[in-house]
């Protein structure tokens, strides 16, 4: 059949009808069987994605805690050799023995 000899049989606006009707229907069934399978799987990459965010984050706090630990102690030894050194020296700077 003809586009022309149907729209002339049933009238324009019942021809655009059962289009829009399949035009929903092929959306519906591609969202249905296409983009809902792609979003789940992209949660699932997501979540994971998440966890491995976390992970890293923590990571780095305790990386950043033993850097603090590491600097904390590296300035008490400094601290330590400038006392060390200041009660060696007598009056004026000079050493003592």
């Amino acid at each position: 059949m003809d586009i022309v000899q149907i729209v002339g049989d049933f009238g324009f606006p019942v021809v655009m009808v059962v289009g829009l009707g399949y035009f929903v229907y092929f959306v519906w069934q591609t969202i249905t069987n296409i983009i809902d399978p792609a979003v789940q799987d992209m949660k699932t990459t997501i979540i994971r994605l998440t966890d491995q965010l976390r992970l890293l984050d923590q990571d780095m706090i305790r990386l950043q805690e033993k850097v603090n630990t590491v600097l904390e102690l590296r300035e008490q030894k400094h601290d330590e050799k400038k006392s060390g050194k200041a009660e060696q020296s007598g009056p004026g700077g000079k050493k003592t023995s």
